[in-house]
């Protein structure tokens, strides 16, 4: 997928790019590209591969929900910035959270974000299950991409959405991963609404966005240590 590329098939699912968005981004992959030379942040580093399996991936989110509107965003394993600082450059009314536990990958995104005068766009060096407590029940949208199996991502997640609000993670395959997160599902007072399946255009790569919506208070004791979270699932 070239430039030209990722605009027509964004048109497709209804994001027009800006001239401002479009330049914003070419700056992101060029830096990419340049840092990925020292930190290691991404084995696809193409211009093809950041157009497609990067960029255009990432906005897909918008499949799942509204992004509209002034909501508050976690991206859980942020990475090079994938979805989170992508959904940042093309829905500006976001206000997003970007959390790494990696530091070179810190450090990339905070040069991004200060490249792009980017705004209500912030950076936490931290595993997800050490958030602060303040951050609990704090956000609209929580979002991961290929971070982790469902039923250990959920206990991540949950605990920091707000009732009402919904976690997406996004997948490849998820259907192995559906049947173990029941219990969890159920045990953190959320349910699946959708699963959202379709392909990336040109190489038709599956994925998956999954739509849990969490339907009450989670209880105190989550998430738990991640060594417990991993050993003994909910």
């Amino acid at each position: 997928m070239n430039l030209n590329n990722l605009i027509l098939e964004l048109k497709k699912i209804n994001i027009n790019l800006t001239p401002s968005q479009i330049e914003a981004l070419i700056k992101y992959k060029e830096m990419l590209q340049e840092y990925n030379q020292k930190f290691n942040l991404t084995a696809l580093i193409t211009d093809e591969d950041i157009y497609l399996k990067h960029f255009y991936d990432s906005l897909t989110l918008s499949k799942a929900v509204n992004l509209n509107s002034n909501l508050n965003l976690l991206d859980i394993g942020s990475g090079a910035g994938f979805p989170g600082l992508v959904l940042k450059i093309v829905f500006p009314n976001l206000n997003i959270t970007l959390l790494d536990a990696n530091n070179k990958k810190i450090m990339f995104l905070n040069a991004v974000i200060e490249k792009l005068n980017l705004t209500n766009i912030k950076c936490l060096n931290m595993r997800a299950e050490n958030l602060p407590s303040l951050y609990k029940e704090s956000f609209d949208l929580i979002t991961s991409r290929a971070v982790s199996r469902l039923a250990v991502l959920l206990e991540l997640a949950i605990p920091y959405l707000k009732i009402n609000g919904y976690f997406l993670p996004m997948k490849s395959n998820i259907k192995d991963e559906l049947e173990e997160a029941k219990s969890s599902l159920n045990k953190l007072n959320s349910t699946l609404e959708d699963v959202i399946e379709f392909n990336l255009p040109f190489e038709n790569s599956y994925r998956t966005i999954l739509k849990i919506k969490k339907n009450a208070k989670t209880p105190e004791i989550y998430p738990r240590s991640y060594d417990k979270i991993i050993k003994r699932p909910l």
